[in-house]
Order: structure tokens, then sequence, then C-alpha cells
């Protein structure tokens, strides 16, 4: 498959009032050759020139967070390098909740009075007046009235334009929807991460909201990456496609409903060109039952 595919070959979804192609380009791997390391910089030419070439290949969905930064390069500072001022169909969505010190030491979970200058970091790194759309990233099982309420309020001051959650229960869904509209939930969800979330799935598509998968390739790697290795099924179904096995995974994450938004990370250009090209991958039933039989629970 060919780069000349561009990311509206996936379809489009709406986020809210912002419509974006459903082949969209996750930022963490863009600071280091593993998430979160600070002693393995990544080349900055390099991820400046494959967030370049993302959007020429119609990407206009990146999701990224103020916490994505490595020894000397910080995913949102690349980002404002590369591609300020923005494209006007350009949706950048973070997240907040977690968050690092500048010693990559890890806050698990901000206060809600937190959030705000968490809210405020997004938009001084991106250089923007307002955020597109802000998950919060969810930690622990107790209640997020309080949290969920503090970002309302910035979506009320006009700091905010949308609002999502991150790692979620369909509880905690309907507890955010009291307090404010959610437009998306951005979930672990793969081959490799068993059906716990399928039938969330299914009930997001039916409320219109946007499901979001991370690690669709990676799968165990998590915030590794892909471990290199790949089911003989899979790589099968590839060679049928003329396709990699990472092609096949995102196909198979964007045939779980027309809301499911991919959002696959690379800092590889060649990569980047093969992830946006899986969107025009359309699989046999067939396929898609060999695939299942392969799932966990």
């Amino acid at each position: 498959m060919t780069s000349a595919i561009t990311a509206a070959a996936a379809g489009a979804w709406k986020l809210g009032d912002l419509t974006v192609n459903r082949m969209g380009f996750g930022a963490m791997r863009l600071t280091g050759s593993a998430a979160f390391d600070l002693g393995t910089p990544s080349d900055r030419e390099r991820s400046i020139r494959v967030l370049r070439r993302a959007i020429e290949l119609g990407v206009n969905h990146i999701d990224t967070a103020a916490f994505y930064f490595s020894s000397l390069r910080s995913a949102n500072e690349l980002i404002n390098s590369a591609l300020a001022p923005y494209p006007d169909d350009l949706v950048i969505a973070t997240k907040v909740g977690p968050g690092r010190d500048p010693s990559g030491e890890w806050l698990p979970w901000a206060t809600p009075k937190q959030l705000r200058g968490q809210v405020e970091e997004n938009l001084r790194q991106l250089g923007r007046d307002h955020l597109d759309l802000v998950n919060l990233r969810l930690y622990g099982p107790g209640p997020i009235h309080e949290h969920f309420g503090a970002l309302a309020e910035l979506r009320d001051a006009g700091l905010i334009r949308h609002l999502g959650i991150s790692n979620a229960k369909p509880e905690r869904l309907a507890e955010a929807q009291a307090i404010a509209p959610v437009v998306c939930v951005q979930n672990r969800y793969g081959i490799d991460a068993g059906r716990e979330d399928d039938e969330f799935l299914r009930a997001c598509g039916e409320q219109g909201v946007a499901f979001v998968p991370f690690f669709a390739i990676a799968g165990a790697g998590r915030e590794k990456g892909a471990t290199g290795t790949e089911t003989e099924e899979i790589l099968a179904i590839a060679r049928a496609h003329g396709a990699t096995g990472a092609q096949i995974r995102l196909a198979w994450t964007l045939q779980g409903g027309p809301h499911v938004l991919a959002i696959p990370g690379t800092g590889n250009p060649d990569h980047l060109a093969e992830n946006v090209a899986a969107g025009a991958l359309r699989l046999s039933a067939d396929e898609l039952a060999r695939i299942e039989s392969l799932r966990g629970e």
C-alpha cells in the first residue's frame, strides 16, 4: 500500500462540531525511542518532518499531552514548531489528569484545582488561545464529578472547546455526561486487549460518542511500542492484502464502527505513510472472523 493514500480513505467523524478524518496521529512517540525515556531524545528534524508529512497526508486529528516529553523533546513543542500557524481544520486533542515534573516523576492524579494549570500549560506549549479537545485521563475507581466539573468550567470560560474522558468505564461516561457533553472516550483497545470494552465501544456508537483506541498496534508492548513479533494468522491476512501486520491491526480497529478513530503514533516517516494507508484497507467477514478467534476474554 502506498503513501499516495491519504487519511480521508478511512472516512470522517464529528467530534462535536469538528469534523476529523478517522485516521489520526498520536504524538507520544515523537519525543524519543521509547515513551517517556528521558535519556534518549528523538531526532528533532525528523519528528518535525513526520508531523508536516502527516498534515500533507490528510491527518487532521492529532493526540498529544503536556506529559509527553523526553530529554530535550516535548511533543507539544514539536507540534507548535512544525505546524503553527495551524491549519483551520486541524483538531489537536490533549489529556490532563496525570502530570510529570521536570525530572520526569509522575503525578498520577491532579487535584481539580491543578487541572487548570495543566490546561494552561498545554495552551502555552501549543501556542493556542483555546484547546480543541481535552480528555480527562482517569485514575482509580473514585467519582470524577469534581475533576470533570473543573474542566466543564474551563469549557464554559472558552479555554476548551470539547471534552472527553480516557481510561474510562461506562459508569464514568454517564457521570461525566451528567455534567457536560462528552464527545469521545479514549481507551486501550486492540486485538490483544481482550473483549472487556466491546460492549462499551458499541454503546458509544449508539450515543454518537467517538471511541478512540490507544495501543491498537503496540498491544501488550504498550508505551514501549510493538514487540516486533506477529501471529501467523495476522501475517497471512497481511500477505493477502500486500500489507503489514500493523496495517491489519489498524484496519481491524477502524472496522469496529464508523465512530472509531485511530491515533497510531510513530517517529518514522515510512511507518507514518503505512499507518495512513491502512485506512483504505477493508477486511472481509472471513478475515474479521479469523482475527476474532485470536482475541482473549
